[in-house]
């Protein structure tokens, strides 16, 4: 089982589609790593079949040009932080646990308030 960008990618799977268990690297930049490994590695190739510099090679470009794991996660949660500091529209959305894009709230947007909590009853 190689270890690329501290994920240990399934040994079976090709490499391409193996890159993309990395957080970050979705099919259009396991291309591109594998397209800027200067044909080093092939994109059939089964992650059990990598040598240690072929492996090496993926954490050096992942490394130097892409932002992946933890690295990512922290900036994505520093922005949503600096927008609820800031007091904007869309921090408050964040703050309130409510959708931030524009959706509806009245009917949907189970996903972001959970289940439902029945706040008064309906009889007269």
């Amino acid at each position: 089982m190689a270890r690329v960008a501290g994920i240990d990618l399934p040994k079976n799977k090709r490499i391409d589609v193996a890159l993309e268990y990395i957080y970050g690297i979705g099919k259009r930049n396991a291309k591109d790593v594998i397209a800027k490994a200067n044909g080093q590695i092939d994109p059939t190739t089964r992650v059990k079949d990598l040598t240690e510099a072929q492996a090496n090679l993926l954490n050096t470009i992942l490394q130097k040009e892409y932002k992946v794991e933890g690295e990512l996660r922290r900036e994505i949660s520093g922005n949503i932080q600096r927008y609820v500091d800031t007091g904007s529209y869309r921090g408050n959305r964040h703050r309130k646990r409510l959708p931030v894009r524009g959706q509806r709230t009245k009917t949907n947007s189970r996903t972001r308030k959970g289940k439902r909590r029945t706040v008064g009853s309906k009889t007269k």
